[in-house]
């Protein structure tokens, strides 16, 4: 018995297709399908129901796979813990970010740690939707937003102000609102990925949430501050996004008496799963490269 193939096992179960785990592993397809089948032969038990449709484990898989999988969190482990006592870090790091914040801030961020750690092969994946970390073998995600998730651990990286903003022209067509009460008849600009009730501020009778009249709905936080910079309506962003913006004046911050939730920029990994030296590490490079506070503040 390979672990290659046991390698090759665990990741056909936990992307649910041969194609996806061959990508996730960066190997062709046909050697992905043969490490499943020496496997399999060596075993002596047919792991995979392989179908055109769908791929779902037999009974022996099922039963298969906790072990193996403890067995290669083990040996995952086993590699960090070594490397670690060696000071020296190498190998696979998987990390999914979103996208308008890998691109303004987290690339000149990470080029440093690749740099001072040459044997560390990362794979860095920019998606905006919620990522199933455990089950899609990411050693850790980089997020924005609230702490919440208690399936995750999280390690807060700096901390990000999300603050109203709009254009000046528009503030001068429709006036500019003083208070919550009168965001209402004003446009916005929403991010989808939130949903249209994004705005949440806090207040001392507790959390309020107010809706706008939705004048774009778009799930990328750089389109938001552009629309919002060409007159569309009021955008609540990051200031990692809008500061920039805010200082050259195409954007101006709205000020409504109230402050939104607190929020991070964060890296997250499983609960169940050890972090690794390289996550650490990873995580450490980038707090000392955002700053307390961070340097897209206003």
């Amino acid at each position: 018995m390979k672990l290659d193939g046991i390698a090759a096992f665990v990741a056909i179960a936990e992307a649910g297709s041969i194609s996806e785990a061959a990508r996730r592993l960066r190997l062709s397809k046909s050697v992905v399908s043969e490490r499943l089948a020496g496997l399999e032969r060596s075993l002596g038990a047919s792991l995979v129901h392989r179908s055109t449709r769908k791929l779902s484990l037999t009974d022996d898989g099922a039963a298969f796979l906790a072990r193996a999988t403890g067995a290669m969190r083990q040996l995952d482990a086993a590699v960090a813990d070594l490397a670690e006592s060696r000071s020296t870090l190498s190998g696979p790091l998987r990390i999914s970010a979103p996208v308008a914040f890998a691109h303004l801030h987290l690339g000149p961020a990470l080029y440093p740690f690749l740099l001072r750690h040459p044997e560390v092969e990362l794979t860095l994946d920019l998606d905006d939707r919620r990522i199933e970390v455990q089950a899609e073998s990411y050693d850790g995600v980089v997020r924005h937003g609230p702490l919440t998730d208690s399936r995750l651990i999280a390690w807060p990286l700096a901390r990000s102000r999300r603050v109203l903003v709009a254009s000046p022209g528009y503030l001068e067509r429709y006036g500019a609102p003083r208070n919550l009460d009168e965001l209402d008849g004003h446009r916005g600009v929403f991010y989808t990925h939130r949903g249209i009730a994004d705005w949440r501020f806090v207040t001392p009778q507790g959390v309020v949430n107010v809706r706008a009249r939705p004048g774009l709905r778009v799930n990328n936080g750089e389109l938001m501050r552009d629309a919002a910079a060409a007159g569309i309506g009021i955008a609540l962003l990051p200031l990692f996004i809008a500061g920039p913006a805010v200082r050259a004046g195409t954007l101006r911050v709205v000020d409504v008496g109230a402050e939104t939730e607190a929020e991070f920029i964060y890296v997250a990994h499983a609960e169940a799963r050890r972090p690794s030296a390289k996550l650490r590490a990873f995580a450490e490079c980038l707090r000392q490269a955002f700053g307390d506070p961070p340097y897209w503040d206003i």
